[in-house]
């Protein structure tokens, strides 16, 4: 049996090796460069991206328009208020995240102003840029330092991570809490900026973060007061028929989101990697990365387009400054560059088979404290 995750990992700074795979990076970059200056394509948007753009906010905007605009009856509304959610998750997956990654543009202020997208959807850009760049990106699947296997409310999603009674039936009950992912970033963003100060994840001084907490508290008023403030003082729509279609939209968004995210690491294949005392991954981080990813249904080109390639999760932790409209091409020298050295590239075949797999690790995550991890 292993003993639970030791505490020190959470101070420790986690190091890769420096001088291995050093063929492996050059080879797989040489030939990603090669295939841009071979095509003359930009590695940022194209105009399908930016098409996808104006679709994903319309999805978001428009339907509020019409709840606005229009008398309609309130199971319609309840329709627009779910088709919103869609919307949500549509440019949180194939806007937000590009702007917020610097892939969308080589223009950084296209980028910051993409990125601020999430902020129209309610939640915080700045926050997410912290838990998703600065821990998930670099920290993969390793306990204590990537947020996202982290244990949350009552999921378990690291092998190292303590194990309660309750988890063995978490694989029924996750659905819930991912649901809640949206609303638990919009209305936990003030403590979150606050949590993230305190441990010296921001470079801000403190009068520069005092605004930033400020332009967030107005962010948050504006949001609210628009999403829901208008809706009650515009229409006939009563505040209890607004909440409820807030949540709607807001739980659908969450459980797409959610659902998508998780397949790309808490799945069968992809490992846990454990440092040792002194913090070092005996892998490179390149490496590192394609032994804690996975991609699924690359070839479901509808699917694809709308998670913003997020099915192409490999590709998009080996390249995230490159916009995800490249992935697709990327993917297939990324998966040849690493049969030929032998390295491991976990795919499945469909979003079935990688929801699947999710459910049999969340099985596993419920009863299990012994898995040998690498």
């Amino acid at each position: 049996m292993l003993k639970q995750y030791p505490a020190w990992i959470m101070e420790t700074v986690v190091k890769f090796a420096q001088n291995k795979d050093l063929d492996f990076k050059k080879t797989l970059h040489s030939r990603v460069n090669a295939y841009f200056t071979s095509t003359g394509l930009s590695k940022n948007h194209n105009p399908a991206m930016l098409f996808k753009t104006v679709f994903m906010l319309a999805l978001y905007i428009i339907p509020f328009v019409l709840i606005l605009s229009l008398n309609i009856p309130f199971w319609l509304v309840m329709i627009l208020f779910l088709i919103m959610g869609v919307g949500i998750a549509g440019i949180g997956m194939s806007v937000m995240h590009d702007g917020n990654h610097f892939g969308y543009s080589k223009n950084h202020r296209v980028n910051r102003i993409v990125g601020l997208t999430m902020n129209l959807l309610g939640a915080d850009a700045y926050n997410w840029k912290i838990k998703h760049n600065k821990l998930h990106h670099v920290f993969t699947n390793i306990y204590g330092k990537d947020e996202d296997i982290n244990s949350r409310v009552i999921l378990r999603f690291a092998f190292r991570s303590p194990l309660k009674k309750y988890h063995k039936y978490q694989y029924l009950y996750a659905w819930f809490f991912y649901a809640l992912m949206s609303l638990s970033m919009m209305f936990g963003d003030i403590s979150k900026r606050i949590s993230n100060r305190k441990r010296g994840l921001t470079n801000l001084s403190l009068s520069a973060f005092r605004r930033s907490m400020f332009w967030l508290i107005v962010s948050k008023v504006l949001y609210f007061g628009i999403i829901i403030g208008l809706p009650v003082f515009l229409t006939d729509l009563l505040w209890w028929q607004v909440l409820l279609g807030f949540l709607v939209m807001h739980l659908v968004a969450g459980t797409i989101m959610s659902v998508v995210f998780q397949m790309a690491h808490v799945v069968e294949g992809p490992a846990q990697a454990i440092p040792d005392e002194q913090g070092r991954i005996n892998d490179s981080l390149i490496v590192h990365q394609l032994k804690s990813t996975a991609d699924f249904s690359k070839g479901n080109k509808i699917l694809s387009w709308y998670v913003g390639g997020l099915n192409y999760q490999v590709e998009h932790h080996l390249y995230p400054k490159i916009c995800h409209v490249h992935y697709p091409a990327i993917s297939k020298i990324v998966e040849a560059t690493t049969r030929e050295f032998n390295i491991p590239y976990y795919v499945y075949d469909s979003f079935w088979d990688a929801l699947h797999a999710h459910i049999t690790t969340l099985k596993r995550l419920g009863r299990e404290t012994n898995t040998v991890l690498v």
